[in-house]
């Protein structure tokens, strides 16, 4: 063989070795690594062959606000004993197909002309299989019920005779299944669709601010004791029923939702932009409500310096909050409730049932 053809042969074969192993190598360093880019290329889609799109991340705040959320007509279940002044009903509606159902009840007299008032009630986490619609919270929805204010507080999927399954942290379910308990309330005949409050305690008050991020319907809310920290403040400072940092990951069944989204999104440190997306804090500059927040400081469940974080948050984008803590009061807030309740009427009765 001619000599130079040898070379050039020799020269090639060198190059290509050189080229696959700087693109294995690429590729390894690449794909070893925790990256939102690698997320980012398992969510892109093609737009009709124009530039691809990304698509959210189903925990999103934009997931969220991207969603239809066309509720459904109510449906009375069971007629329950009256309250003082109102009835009580266990009734249903719709969520994403769902058959979801809720304790009602409805003020008793002559109906204002533009319908009642309405307290979206979220309640706090309970385990779901020992969740029963007309349990708990009772001293808590009639301080509402009793005051003209139609009481709706959904069994969120999974919980008691709801369908489907739940998922606390790990999933925007349960703020679906109440962003279409807002939207049957607006369809209600006793309702007035543009006086809706919402209401919420523990888990509930993480629900109820990443609702009032991501709908314009909510005129008013109220937190108690909430689990209203970002994610990245959850992981690194919060264990349900502990109240005290925990570090992260945690391999506990309750705790999955951590593991999960660290092994496919990094830590906030690493993927502080995907942290960022999922927090409602990072939205509270389209909050549609003033806020108030109440919360004890022997709280072991959940920090109370959470709400004082949030409330710092909301005056830093410019919104309205009030916040209450209680010295040496507990998760329920049970030395102070009365004042607490007071507070809570008082604040829907100025923001919500005066619009």
């Amino acid at each position: 063989m001619n000599t130079h053809i040898l070379k050039f042969v020799t020269l090639v074969a060198f190059l290509s070795i050189i080229g696959y192993g700087a693109y294995s190598y690429s590729t390894r360093n690449t794909t070893s690594g925790k990256s939102s880019l690698l997320n980012i290329e398992n969510r892109k889609r093609q737009n009709d062959g124009g530039p691809e799109k990304l698509e959210p991340h189903p925990l999103s705040i934009e997931a969220l606000r991207n969603g239809e959320y066309p509720g459904s007509d109510v449906t009375i279940e069971q007629e329950l004993s009256d309250g003082s002044n109102y009835k009580r009903y266990i009734a249903s509606y719709k969520s994403e197909g769902l058959k979801i159902y809720a304790l009602l009840t409805v003020p008793n007299g002559q109906k204002p002309k533009s319908g009642w008032p309405v307290v979206i009630f979220n309640h706090g986490y309970i385990p779901p299989s020992q969740y029963v619609t007309t349990e708990r919270y009772i001293a808590y929805t009639d301080a509402f019920s009793s005051k003209g204010y139609i009481v709706f507080r959904s069994d969120y999927r999974g919980h008691g005779n709801s369908e489907g399954e739940g998922n606390s942290y790990g999933s925007n379910g349960y703020t679906i299944d109440i962003l279409n308990a807002v939207a049957t309330m607006k369809k209600y005949s006793e309702a007035d669709p543009k006086r809706i409050g919402m209401w919420g305690h523990s888990m509930g008050g993480y629900i109820t601010l990443r609702a009032m991020v991501a709908s314009k319907d909510i005129k008013a809310g109220v937190i108690w004791a909430g689990v209203v920290a970002s994610y990245p403040d959850l992981l690194a400072k919060w264990r349900r029923g502990t109240g005290n940092p925990t570090p992260f990951p945690t391999t506990s069944s309750r705790g999955g939702w951590r593991t999960g989204l660290i092994s496919e999104f990094g830590t906030p440190e690493e993927n502080p932009e995907f942290w960022n997306s999922i927090s409602a804090n990072s939205y509270l500059a389209d909050i549609s409500g003033p806020l108030q927040l109440h919360h004890g400081t022997a709280d072991h469940s959940v920090p109370h310096a959470f709400s004082e974080t949030l409330e710092d948050q909301m005056k830093k984008a410019g919104k309205t909050v009030d916040l209450h803590i209680y010295p040496g009061d507990e998760h329920d807030i049970p030395n102070n409730f009365t004042v607490a309740m007071e507070r809570s009427v008082a604040f829907f009765d100025k923001y919500v049932k005066s619009k």
